[in-house]
């Protein structure tokens, strides 16, 4: 500092509070470049950890779009697969169709998924868990469905012995076919009435073969059918001959098929001797003429089922 009076320049020292505001404003201005520039920082430039943080996630949220668009085509081979089990192998064996509810049911409460809603891309995750439980289910369903197929399967051998497969009578020319099954005219009343089972024409005494492997339930009189042996063949099938002669067979009694059951008659209400035979399957009238697959060449089966096609006058 000058000073006019020794005309000479003289060294001043500040005060301590003018130090301390010195080091103060110095130190703020220091402080709030320091955080403009580290948060510029962190704007424009990612740290070595956010860097591969950011890249993971990326990498994940790639991962979750192709698991989606593979579940997406293993829910497409399950569809396929089920339409099989349920069109192709339940019928083959029989089996109960497993309703498409049970088949395409889904997984209750809403808040099923509320804990990955606060995940990065959580849509794209919830949507992925979604389908993945609801293949996870649908798989095990079908799983049980194979299984119970398999079963069949082991037990089909068995079961083909046993299911109705020929005709009630030797019919190789098809000639003794009288009359089918579903609405006919009724003999006596001269009126459309169901008819339950098929009509083979013969003459009293010809021989009345069981159809498939079972067991005799019934061997007696019943209303309309006269004479009548019931066969109950397991697997739900039970067939029936009505209007016969002569009994071969008792109540009780295990029969094969091909085996001689009872002789062609005219009894109960019937027009001339002939044999009335029915299948039942659960306990409901069945076609017979579906029934005849081991009896007849192809080309037989489709002659038989337009005769059994018939709709003219039944013989009961």
């Amino acid at each position: 500092m000058y000073n006019p009076k020794t005309l000479e320049y003289e060294r001043v020292y500040p005060s301590v509070k003018e130090r301390v505001v010195v080091v103060v404003r110095n130190l703020s201005l220091g402080l709030f470049i320091g955080f403009i520039a580290f948060f510029a920082f962190m704007y424009f430039f990612n740290s070595p950890m956010e860097a591969l943080l950011r890249k993971e996630n990326k990498l994940l949220q790639t991962q979750y779009e192709m698991l989606l668009q593979e579940l997406g085509q293993a829910n497409d081979v399950l569809e396929d697969l089920q339409q099989r089990d349920e069109h192709l192998y339940r019928a083959i064996f029989h089996a109960d169709s497993i309703p498409m509810s049970i088949r395409k049911s889904g997984f209750g409460g809403a808040n099923r998924y509320e804990h990955l809603k606060g995940l990065p891309n959580s849509d794209l995750v919830v949507e992925t868990t979604q389908k993945m439980d609801i293949l996870k289910k649908q798989l095990y369903i079908q799983s049980n469905s194979l299984e119970e197929l398999i079963s069949l399967g082991k037990d089909m051998e068995h079961k083909i012995r046993c299911i109705p497969a020929i005709q009630p009578v030797a019919n190789k020319d098809l000639k003794r076919t009288a009359s089918g099954y579903g609405m006919r005219i009724d003999p006596i009343y001269h009126i459309p009435k169901f008819h339950s089972g098929m009509d083979f024409t013969a003459d009293t005494g010809t021989e009345i073969y069981a159809t498939g492997n079972g067991t005799v339930i019934y061997a007696s009189w019943k209303q309309g059918y006269g004479n009548c042996v019931i066969i109950d063949h397991g697997y739900d099938y039970k067939t029936l001959y009505g209007h016969i002669d002569k009994y071969k067979v008792r109540v009780g009694q295990k029969v094969l098929r091909g085996e001689v059951i009872a002789t062609v008659g005219n009894t109960g209400k019937s027009t001339g001797p002939h044999l009335h035979y029915e299948v039942m399957y659960k306990n409901r009238y069945d076609n017979p003429a579906k029934y005849y697959f081991q009896d007849l060449a192809p080309e037989e089966y489709d002659q038989m089922l337009q005769i059994a096609d018939n709709h003219g006058q039944v013989m009961d």
